[in-house]
């Protein structure tokens, strides 16, 4: 890695960082709908419905309007790609999307519907409707998705004495000028379909019941999420984290990859889930250990600093109806 990590600055720069602060939203807006306490959990990466044997996913991604401008084509194709990472963050596998886009006529509209016919070709996702309008002087977009789970993951079933995997693929580059670490777009289709069948299989193999999709807070502000949601603690070994070539520790915690995922699980089946992704050759290790309490935190061996505790600093203030209470 370069020499000693500064593990106190590293720690104060995640802990101001705009990827973590953006997720306190969810919090407010949620409690202004009255969300908590409901009987489906809110707080997941998609909310599960109970649905025969099973469960149906569903779930909705919205783009912040500076990346639509900037990068319309790859806008549109996250628009699918990470509402499938969604789906199989809890186990399921997707069914089809459907869209709300707004441009400024038919040419500001086309690199966008561009890159989800493109994702949603290469994924094997249809796009099956939505909601559109090319009337207006700004770009937006949003997308929803239904998926399929037979046993779940969530972020509320993480518990004290797992250990915390992180499981990446290293096959990409940054899509500059944002931290989005792209490993999709000139992939193989069927190498991307088969990816995306390990987090099912891990489920359907009880190896695990918590993961989460890694998202714009990065590594650790998924971390926080997910400790949140599970009422647990996370001590996170930023030394034990691997890196792709070139790219420093500081950025790696605050990337946004287009596969990547914690997954908390037993000691005894780490290995099982890890050599899961290593047989399609995606970067997976344990990265930390889940512990009672409320704190997540890094450590690198030798000091640790608390990033955030979420009792006294809630972060999303949602969990399962009997944790609302």
């Amino acid at each position: 890695m370069g020499g000693r990590i500064d593990i106190r600055a590293l720690a104060a720069k995640l802990s101001a960082s705009s990827g973590i602060a953006a997720k306190a939203d969810i919090g407010t807006v949620a409690a202004s709908l009255g969300l908590a306490g409901q009987p489906v959990a809110v707080g997941d990466d998609c909310a599960a419905l109970p649905d025969g044997d099973g469960y149906l996913l569903f779930a909705i991604e919205g783009f912040i309007n500076e990346f639509v401008a900037a990068d319309p084509w790859f806008a549109g194709w996250c628009g699918v790609m990470v509402n499938i990472s969604d789906v199989a963050a809890m186990g399921g596998r997707p069914l089809a999307v459907v869209d709300a886009v707004w441009a400024n006529g038919e040419a500001g509209v086309a690199p966008v519907l561009e890159g989800m016919r493109a994702a949603a070709s290469t994924f094997g996702v249809p796009v099956v409707g939505g909601h559109t309008n090319i009337r207006t002087d700004r770009g937006q977009l949003s997308v929803a998705i239904l998926g399929r789970a037979k046993k779940l993951l969530t972020s509320f079933d993480a518990k004290p004495g797992d250990v915390l995997i992180a499981a990446i693929d290293h096959r990409g580059r940054y899509r500059e000028p944002f931290s989005n670490w792209e490993a999709a777009t000139d992939a193989p289709p069927a190498r991307l379909r088969g990816d995306l069948e390990i987090l099912p299989e891990i489920a359907e193999a009880g190896l695990a019941f918590a993961a989460k999709d890694i998202s714009q807070g990065g590594i650790v502000g998924t971390a926080i999420m997910l400790a949140e949601c599970s009422r647990v603690g996370i001590d996170i070994d930023v030394a034990a984290i691997p890196l792709p070539d070139g790219v420093v520790l500081e950025r790696w915690l605050a990337t946004f990859p287009s596969f990547g995922y914690l997954i908390s699980t037993a000691p005894e089946k780490a290995d099982a889930v890890i050599l899961r992704f290593a047989a399609r050759n995606i970067s997976a290790a344990v990265i930390g250990n889940v512990k009672a309490g409320s704190e997540v935190a890094i450590t690198d061996g030798a000091d640790r600093v608390v990033i955030r505790d979420h009792a006294e600093t809630p972060l999303l203030q949602l969990g399962r109806r009997e944790d609302a209470a």
